[in-house]
């Protein structure tokens, strides 16, 4: 008889998804949970506000929905609805409402609440802006008490966020009332003044049977020990929250819109760096993690593909002992996880071929698909440096560095083959299959210009298929120099190795992500010179 004992390290197991910038339907939100419910998570932390959008229906202050949100929210029917399927999965609701910075969206119909003179529009952009409500005028305590007061009886989770990150303090620095606010209690920084609006929120909060919530700028001694902190800055960050007795949990490491690899989400655990330093009593205090899937570039057709299955390999670190790290293992896993979640109807590889059809403007998408299946887009916030055009949220996300996963299966896989094959222990099945998927890079150029030059949205492309084309090209020579147990010139390495540089580059938002193995063949056929002395 076998007999198996399980437990979750970590009680608090979340995702947290943005609907503010792009709003998400029920059905979304619904096949997410059914997601969560799969790989064990346990908090839907639901981002309902920030500048580009008010997501929630408020029926004491009906102007938060009916003026900042372009008509896309939740109405509080459906936000029940959403609470009792996630109940039913095992799964609490934490919502956030952005408090004071993140606001823009408030003050389009509550302008007396801002810092500003506006008028305010619902910001289309993406960033910090200067927007914030006023901590020095009573009437934004009153308003608020009144709607986290709503909002408490509508979500009935013991937890309630208020966002407090980036406040910039703009508005703040241009106010006179709020200036001469601070003088007289002595505020000497913005920061002392957020403490204040803080420390005039936890009451309200509480008095409405709440417990506060709040990003690692809220962290104050003035804060009762009660609140809770979410880190996105850190393990120090949270260590430090510990170290003062205050609970939190870890998101820094978990930001899935950055499109960092599942091995790089599987290597961060709430208890490692800082934290790993901690007292017992102290370690208690940090109650998990959340997985954050931030949605300036995710749309309902692709946002599944940014949380799963990499949100798996999160999960595991968040369930699992500190001590379970084997990569191989994980994404052997995963994999099996991710056609588990195809079944129950999440849709992160059923939106890839439809989109690649849209873009090639045809149902032949062979050619197209070879490129995509090795792309990948660009990492943390570098897909708003190479913009001509800053990206708004009225932008369709209907481009090839939409479509491609956050993660190349086929170019880690080709990676692990060139790896064995350099070390001596491929066999001949990895051999020919290197060989073909070489081949096929080489001579894919040819075959996709003719859908370049007839699609617009594939255009921005042409360099990423040219450099494939380069890539299959540099890696069947280098293999052809191995096997023949020659060494390729000088010149022929350092010409292979700048025009691998070039791909290696950022293009159209996307990274090629077969360079570097191709590059290690390189590097291993040509002619080793002895370093200088």
């Amino acid at each position: 008889m076998t007999h198996i004992q399980d437990a979750p390290r970590f009680p608090w197991r979340g995702l947290m998804i943005d609907v503010g910038r792009h709003f998400m339907p029920i059905e979304v939100i619904k096949r997410n949970l059914d997601g969560m419910e799969a790989v064990k998570l346990n908090v839907f932390h639901w981002h309902l506000s920030d500048d580009q959008g008010f997501r929630a229906e408020s029926q004491k202050c009906p102007k938060l929905q009916e003026m900042g949100s372009d008509g896309l929210y939740y109405t509080q029917a459906e936000i029940r609805d959403v609470i009792a399927y996630a109940h039913d999965r095992g799964i609490r609701v934490v919502p956030e409402f952005d408090m004071p910075g993140h606001a823009t969206s408030w003050f389009v119909g509550y302008p007396e609440l801002a810092s500003g003179t506006g008028p305010y529009q619902i910001q289309r952009k993406w960033g910090v802006f200067d927007p914030a409500m006023n901590p020095a005028e009573e009437n934004t305590y009153k308003f608020l008490d009144k709607f986290i007061g709503e909002m408490a009886a509508l979500f009935p989770d013991q937890y309630f966020h208020i966002g407090g990150d980036e406040v910039n303090g703009k508005e703040w620095n241009a106010n006179t009332k709020i200036q001469a606010f601070m003088r007289v209690h002595g505020l000497k920084s913005n920061a002392d003044l957020q403490a204040y609006f803080n420390s005039r929120i936890e009451p309200i909060v509480n008095k409405h049977g709440k417990t506060m919530e709040g990003w690692d700028e809220i962290l104050r001694p003035e804060l009762p020990k009660s609140i809770v902190i979410q880190s996105w800055r850190g393990q120090e960050s949270l260590a430090g929250a510990a170290k003062q007795d205050y609970r939190g949990l870890l998101s820094s490491g978990y930001y899935l819109d950055l499109m960092y690899p599942a091995s790089q989400h599987y290597a961060v655990d709430p208890l490692s760096g800082s934290a790993a330093n901690l007292s017992a009593e102290e370690k208690h205090r940090i109650l998990g993690g959340e997985a954050c899937e931030w949605s300036e570039y995710a749309s309902p057709e692709n946002i599944d593909s940014r949380i799963w299955p990499r949100t798996a390999a999160i999960a595991e670190r968040l369930w699992s002992a500190q001590d379970v790290t084997d990569v191989n293992s994980m994404y052997v896993r995963m994999n099996i996880v991710s056609h588990e979640l195809e079944d129950l109807g999440l849709t992160h590889n059923s939106y890839y071929e439809p989109m690649l059809r849209r873009i090639a403007g045809s149902d032949d998408i062979e050619a197209l698909r070879v490129l995509a299946d090795v792309v990948e887009p660009v990492k943390e916030y570098a897909r708003e440096e190479p913009a001509v055009t800053p990206a708004t949220s009225l932008d369709p996300l209907n481009r090839l560095v939409d479509a491609a996963h956050p993660e190349s299966d086929k170019a880690r896989e080709f990676a692990t083959m060139v790896d064995a094959y350099l070390a001596g222990k491929a066999d001949a099945d990895i051999k020919t299959k290197m060989r073909q998927w070489l081949i096929a890079w080489r001579d894919n150029d040819a075959k996709l210009q003719t859908q370049i030059s007839g699609s617009f949205l594939l255009k921005e492309d042409a360099t990423l298929s040219h450099s494939l084309s380069d890539v299959g090209v540099a890696g069947l020579q280098a293999i052809g120099y191995i096997e023949s147990g020659e060494r390729g010139s000088n010149d022929w390495a350092s010409q292979w190795s700048a025009t691998l540089t070039d791909g290696a580059k950022p293009s159209a938002q996307l990274l090629l992500m077969v360079v570097a193995p191709v590059q290690k063949l390189v590097n291993a056929a040509g002619i080793q010179t002895s370093p200088a002395h």
